[in-house]
C-alpha cells in the first residue's frame, strides 16, 4: 500500500506536457505475423496482453482495475523497474479505429514526451503486418538520450521476437 502511495506521488511528479518542438526520437519497426487482420488486432485490443509484449527485465506491471475495454479516452496505469527504479507511468488512448490503428500517449511516466502509433495493415498472404511508429523524448535529454534510445529499441526488438513467436504458435495451433 506505503509503495502504491509513492508511486502516486511519483508520477505527480512526471506529468508530461504537449509535444515538443524538437529533440524527438523515432523508433519505427514492422513486423509481420501469420495470422488474419481481425485477430490480430483483437490480441491488442486486450490490454492484458501488453504483458506478453514487454521484456520482464522491465518488471511490467498493469495496475489498473480490469478488465479494461480499449477506447479512445481509456487511461491505463503501469509500473516498470527500469535500472533498479520503480516508476509509474500512464496512458490514454488518443485514437481508437478498430482493425486500422490505436495511438497511446504518456500522460506521465519515465518520458517529456511518448507517442505510439500502432497500425495494422491485412497482408498479401492472409497475415498481418503490425506496424509501431513510437516518438519520444527522455528526461535530460542531453545526458540520457542515447541510453534511453538503446533501451527502447532493445524493448521494440523484444517486442518483434515475441509478436512472431505469439502468431507463430496461434497460427500452428489452428492448422
Amino acid at each position: 500500500m506505503a509503495f502504491n502511495l509513492v508511486l502516486d506521488i511519483f508520477a505527480h511528479a512526471l506529468a508530461t506536457g504537449a509535444r515538443p518542438a524538437s529533440g524527438i526520437s523515432v523508433v519505427h519497426e514492422e513486423t509481420l505475423v501469420p495470422t488474419p487482420l481481425d485477430e490480430t488486432f483483437a490480441f491488442f485490443s486486450d490490454a492484458i496482453n501488453l504483458e506478453k509484449l514487454t521484456p520482464s527485465w522491465l518488471n511490467f506491471q498493469i495496475r489498473s482495475e480490469g478488465p479494461l475495454k480499449m477506447r479512445e479516452g481509456l487511461e491505463i496505469d503501469y509500473a516498470i523497474v527500469l535500472h533498479g527504479f520503480p516508476i509509474p507511468w500512464k496512458t490514454r488512448i488518443d485514437v481508437w479505429e478498430p482493425g486500422v490503428r490505436f495511438v497511446d500517449r504518456q500522460l506521465n511516466g519515465p518520458y517529456v514526451w511518448w507517442h505510439h502509433e500502432h497500425r495494422f495493415e491485412a497482408a498479401a498472404d492472409g497475415g498481418t503486418r503490425v506496424i509501431d511508429h513510437v516518438e519520444f523524448v527522455p528526461r535530460l535529454r542531453l545526458l540520457t538520450n542515447r541510453f534511453v534510445r538503446r533501451d527502447v529499441e532493445r524493448i521494440f526488438g523484444y517486442r518483434k521476437e515475441a509478436l512472431k513467436r505469439i502468431f507463430m504458435e496461434r497460427a500452428g495451433h489452428e492448422k
